[in-house]
């Protein structure tokens, strides 16, 4: 029997991972924590522990406590965030990995997950059509953070035999949880202000084509890795997962689709140069081969069910 640890369960990720690794695994069998307060239905449906991954003897104590035997590591400061704290982003992002890839060594966990990014490409990289192995000269710091990242799993996988595993998420779109201060947050922004006020003001260009995923599908895509056998497993760094790849005005036209009236203005900033430094798509055919990644959503599909699922929600707080 697992016993899962997921650190960062009130993030975006977290808070939709957490409540589907209690459905494969157990509601008491997933712990969930953070610094903060999670979502309701994470603390009604198993134990949430406040829990501060920077603190490795808390956390080590944690871990032999409850007998944890893998680890899902998601507490990061995001891309746009990252730009305005880059020192105090870099230590938190490296100090987290760091800290549970030594547990994975210290104690009897088996497996490690970290989320790496697209952040990790950079301005040399081809932008199109991304490959797995390629340039890689990020300049963000979440980039570098993440691309040094990338480097320190595989070293503790092929030196100390620690099962790390990890996805180079894209850009992720849930009606679930809003925007958490990364560069690609436009795309769950856009659905709400959709619907509160049927305007939204872009901070990136029209023009700018970003890889894109449903938070179905990458949670589904988290869990199968996880669950893949390691003899199947090339690649000990990151996998690429691509997903689709739309700019803003592609999805201001989706959403017109259902809301004709729906209005859409530009203002880049400064998220608008760390956009034109990532790839526009992403090549995630190693995955695919490797342990059978796939992906259920397209625009249509997602933006129909965001617009919905929003509207639902945000008059059930009325």
């Amino acid at each position: 029997m697992e016993r899962i640890l997921v650190i960062g369960c009130s993030g975006q990720i977290g808070s939709e991972l957490t409540l589907a690794l209690r459905k494969v695994h157990g509601n008491e069998n997933v712990f969930a924590t953070d610094i903060k307060q999670p979502p309701k239905d994470i603390l009604e449906s198993g134990p949430f522990n406040t829990l501060d991954v920077m603190d490795y003897n808390n956390l080590l104590h944690f871990a032999v406590r409850f007998k944890i035997t893998q680890v899902y590591n998601l507490a990061a400061v995001l891309s746009g965030n990252a730009e305005k704290i880059p020192q105090q982003a870099w230590e938190i992002n490296m100090r987290a990995l760091m800290n549970t890839l030594e547990l994975a060594r210290d104690s009897d966990v088996k497996k490690l997950f970290w989320p790496s990014s697209i952040a990790v490409f950079g301005p040399t990289t081809p932008r199109y059509n991304t490959p797995q192995l390629t340039v890689m000269e990020p300049n963000t710091v979440y980039g570098i953070s993440k691309l040094a990242g990338e480097r320190w799993g595989e070293y503790y996988q092929k030196r100390y035999d620690v099962d790390f595993r990890s996805l180079r998420y894209p850009g992720l779109i849930s009606y679930k949880t809003e925007a958490g201060g990364g560069t690609t947050d436009y795309a769950v922004e856009i659905y709400y202000e959709a619907i509160r006020n049927n305007r939204y003001n872009c901070f990136l260009r029209e023009d700018t084509a970003l890889p894109m995923m449903f938070m179905d599908d990458a949670i589904k895509a988290t869990i199968q890795l996880m669950e893949a056998d390691a003899g199947k497993l090339s690649l000990r760094s990151s996998y690429n997962v691509g997903g689709m790849s739309f700019t803003p005005k592609e999805v201001a036209a989706a959403i017109r689709k259902h809301q004709p009236d729906f209005e859409i203005t530009y203002e880049p900033d400064f998220r608008q140069a760390i956009a034109d430094s990532w790839p526009a798509s992403i090549d995630d055919s190693v995955a695919r081969k490797d342990w059978g990644l796939s992906d259920a959503f397209n625009l249509e599909s997602m933006t129909s069910l965001m617009l919905n699922e929003i509207r639902t929600k945000l008059s059930n707080k009325k």
